[in-house]
């Protein structure tokens, strides 16, 4: 093609880009125009995407005269909630049926701000509630809110948190968020927060915990902390309360008619159906217009593309601190210590050996895994820590070489078998290769195997319903915190734009274990001495050149010792209708800005 015509081609298509962000031309005549260009779905999507097409919002100049008047809000999340006590939350989907009812003291805004919640202000030096050196906090709480049973919430409430999440017996997920602290009351309406060091960064994970009463819960402490009649039966101080939960199936609440936020909430209750897959949930918001929201969408760009263009509804892409990575089990599944499987005592027979780590590195296409798979949903990334840029790592990828790949087996010994499966001292080189039943998850497994069959590597693929491969249920051998396959993938996230929390899953003190109820965050079992010390040292730091040189280098530690493999810098993708106005951000749940959900007009 000639220099001219590529020329009038661009321009076409930015004319086309441009009838598109202003309404003149529709989605789904884009996407059929770029077609004769030769151009697929996923790449149309992703020049969308670029063009700040997909993040169309209604002009929100919305101000409430009143409480409510909207009607149903009808949300869809495949993946629901099976308990709804937030300090036993494992993963997305039961922290969102949680924080319908329950609130933090403080949460991030879209633009990684932090905001007060059931805080009356954010503590910063000029009003007096930090600390010059570091060490502690003083948090002023919001007066006049109440429980939805009409007890006040105060200090008391903010302080039981602390307590009932740090009793070992409790066995509470949000236990490691309370880490090296201690909670004081110094009125009804004020906490104090005592660090064992100075903290960087002060909310740490303790602001973002969404607290329950203490009067109903006091009793429940500890061994008892199962127990409890409101686990499922939630009283918080959000914007709707409680009226009916089926686990893993439909959700219900009204509006909270004594909501601490004037003339807010908008709409008068809501429902929370669950069940079916990723993508019917967005076939249900984009094509059939049947429901208003639906999140957690992890889909094949092309399939998106398609359910978007139907017209019933936009997509809402914002990018946070997940990562999609792959894992290497550094524990041995197949063996089994004090009765326990993936002991920390044991180390993998094959994964020790750092030659195939590094050949499975090599395996991994990035660039074709995002822009055949997850398109608009992720960027190709060497790092695990890759938002916000200061922390991000000038990490290379490995190359993806399958030549290079096989060399290296070759030379630590892996000689290819008759079936072409690779052989050493009698054992084969076959893993199994487990995941969440999602598409994306599905896909991006396959085509690593297809990769590893290649250089003789033979991958089995398990795929674990999410309800399960995501849940904390003790009995169960397929949770991703067992972690009884030799390598894994799933996403992984946090709510706050600071790194401390996301590279906690790799220190010594949080590997999932029997003991802890398999609830600790560090799953792929590593550890290193050289990065539980620079993590240690990050936690007091409070020179943010010099801490964030310190994520840098765990960063690097964990990425380079081949155990993680990071695959994308992971969006967040929602499905809402055209008239929808919710302010979601990627540092705080979904269900976090409820109160704020309205229609536009």
């Amino acid at each position: 093609m000639s220099d001219s015509n590529c020329a009038a081609n661009e321009a076409t298509l930015r004319t086309w880009l441009a009838q598109v962000q202003s309404g003149q031309l529709p989605r789904r005549a884009f996407v059929q125009r770029l077609a004769g260009f030769g151009i697929a779905a996923p790449l149309a999507g992703l020049m969308l995407w670029d063009a700040g097409v997909a993040q169309a919002q209604p002009a929100d100049g919305f101000k409430p005269t009143q409480r409510g008047g909207g009607g149903l809000l009808r949300l869809l999340e495949w993946q629901g909630p099976t308990l709804l006590n937030p300090h036993f939350a494992t993963g997305l989907k039961d922290n969102t049926g949680a924080r319908i009812f329950y609130e933090p003291l403080a949460e991030f805004d879209a633009e990684g701000n932090l905001s007060p919640v059931l805080a009356a202000e954010v503590p910063s030096r000029a009003n007096g509630g930090l600390a010059a050196d570091g060490k502690s906090v003083v948090w002023k709480l919001k007066r006049g809110v109440t429980w939805h049973d009409g007890q006040p919430f105060t200090a008391d409430d903010v302080v039981f948190n602390w307590q009932y999440a740090t009793d070992p017996a409790t066995a509470a997920v949000t236990a490691g968020n309370y880490e090296g602290l201690k909670m004081e009351k110094v009125d009804t309406h004020t906490v104090r927060v005592v660090f064992d060091r100075p903290r960087p960064f002060w909310p740490g994970q303790y602001a973002g915990v969404f607290l329950i009463p203490r009067h109903l819960f006091a009793a429940y402490s500890g061994n008892k902390s199962r127990e409890a009649p409101n686990n499922n039966r939630p009283v918080g101080t959000g914007p709707y309360t409680f009226v009916e939960f089926r686990p893993a199936d439909l959700l219900r609440g009204a509006l909270n008619r004594n909501y601490h936020l004037p003339n807010r909430p908008y709409f008068d209750s809501l429902e929370l159906k669950a069940g079916g897959d990723a993508t019917s949930a967005a076939r249900a918001v984009l094509q059939t217009g049947d429901y208003d929201f639906a999140g957690g969408l992890s889909l094949p760009e092309d399939v998106l593309v398609r359910l978007e263009t139907a017209g019933k509804g936009r997509l809402h892409i914002a990018t946070g601190s997940a990562t999609q990575a792959i894992y290497l089990n550094f524990t041995d599944p197949a063996q089994t210590v004090d009765g326990e499987r993936s002991h920390a005592k044991t180390r993998h027979p094959i994964f020790s050996e750092a030659p195939v780590r590094e050949a499975i590195g090599h395996l991994i296409d990035r660039a074709g895994i995002q822009r055949f798979i997850y398109g608009r949903q992720g960027q190709a990334t060497s790092n695990f820590v890759n938002n916000p840029a200061r922390y991000r790592s000038p990490l290379p990828a490995p190359e993806y070489n399958i030549e290079k790949a096989k060399a290296l087996l070759d030379a630590a010994g892996w000689k290819p078998g008759p079936d072409g499966v690779r052989v050493k001292n009698g054992r084969k080189l076959n893993l199994l290769f487990q995941g969440a039943v999602v598409a994306t998850s599905q896909s991006t497994q396959a085509v690593v195997k297809q990769a590893a069959g290649k250089a003789g590597i033979q991958l089995e693929l398990k795929a674990v319903p999410s309800s399960v491969f995501f849940s904390s249920d003790t009995g169960n051998p397929d949770t991703y915190g067992k972690f009884y396959a030799d390598m894994q993938t799933y996403n992984w996230t946090v709510s706050n734009p600071d790194p401390e929390n996301l590279m906690q899953c790799f220190v010594s003190w949080e590997v999932a274990s029997q003991a802890n109820k398999w609830l600790g965050q560090n799953m792929v079992r590593w550890q290193n001495a050289e990065y539980d010390t620079l993590y240690r040292t990050a936690q007091s730091e409070l020179d943010p050149v010099k801490r964030a040189a310190l994520f840098i280098r765990m960063n690097d530690l964990v990425v380079k010792d081949g155990y993680v493999i990071p695959l994308l810098a992971r969006n967040q993708v929602a499905a809402m209708a055209l008239k929808l106005v919710a302010p979601l951000s990627p540092w705080r749940n979904h269900m976090a800005s409820l109160a704020y959900w309205h229609k536009a007009g």
